[in-house]
């Protein structure tokens, strides 16, 4: 037992000697203390699965509740359908569009009408039509444009109707396939990030209900064994604030792989303008 205990202590020494404090940045890996807080939350908001109904037709549902979901800011809504196949009801959740109300019909299907709140594939909406929970394939249930206020825009269809070119809330122009679905309309709960949080107990609650990431403390305010910021006699990164994709985890922190820094500046009109000159 005793050469064990002297064992364990020379490792112990010579760990604590050789290496440096594991940093924040390496503690976020898979579980621990940084898991997103998944209790309240109301599950996974999807369209429903793709099936003949919505493939050649169009199947009606009918919006039960609009609900509150812990740490989204968009409203979900839970919509009633029929199940075609057997004789019972299927609750969906939907990602709430602006103007949705408790107690509309909503329509599914290629066949559907083009009004706020009905499912289409995207190859059947004319241009310039505002969509919002976008799948970027066929049937995956809905990817882009799900955050509260967010939209895209159809641009166009290709020629044999088979690719829609889709602008994309980030202002991206995206091709996706003329059978991937959206809603029509844009997501509800828009203009969240205009009121100000006024004071600590707005960010506790707030993140309380994602996940374990505030308060922060910045790399520059901390010691240089805790943060390759740290350390100093002024809060200085002391370095460039770019770093390789391939650094050590205990080096990456700051801009990771950056392509470029610093403010946008100008339009693309503008780009284009110095471009021609």
């Amino acid at each position: 037992l005793r050469w064990k205990q002297k064992e364990k202590e020379r490792y112990r020494n010579f760990f604590s000697s050789n290496m440096g404090r594991v940093i924040r940045a390496q503690r976020k890996g898979a579980g621990g203390i940084f898991r997103a807080h998944v209790k309240h939350r109301k599950g996974a908001a999807t369209f429903r699965t793709l099936d003949y109904a919505e493939k050649h037709g169009y199947i009606r549902g009918k919006v039960r509740e609009i609900i509150h979901d812990p740490g989204r800011g968009a409203p979900l809504a839970k919509v009633v359908f029929r199940d075609p196949y057997r004789y019972k009801q299927r609750i969906e959740t939907f990602i709430a569009a602006e103007g949705m109300y408790s107690g509309q019909f909503i329509y599914c299907g290629a066949k559907a009408n083009l009004t706020v709140g009905n499912v289409l594939p995207v190859g059947s909406m004319p241009e310039g039509t505002v969509i919002c929970n976008i799948e970027q394939k066929m049937g995956d249930g809905g990817a882009i444009g799900r955050a509260s206020g967010t939209y895209g825009l159809i641009i166009g269809h290709s020629d044999d109707g088979k690719k829609t070119r889709v602008k994309l809330p980030s202002g991206i122009r995206k091709t996706l396939t003329a059978d991937a679905r959206a809603m029509v309309g844009l997501v509800a709960g828009g203009g969240r990030t205009d009121k100000p949080m006024l004071k600590a107990g707005a960010s506790y609650h707030k993140y309380k209900v994602k996940r374990n990431a505030w308060p922060k403390v910045r790399g520059v305010a901390m010691n240089p064994v805790e943060h390759p910021h740290g350390g100093g006699n002024h809060q200085h990164i002391g370095k460039p604030s770019t770093i390789k994709r391939d650094a050590p985890a205990g080096k990456k922190v700051g801009l990771i792989a950056a392509t470029r820094t610093g403010l946008l500046r100008g339009g693309q009109k503008d780009k284009k303008e110095a471009k021609g000159q």
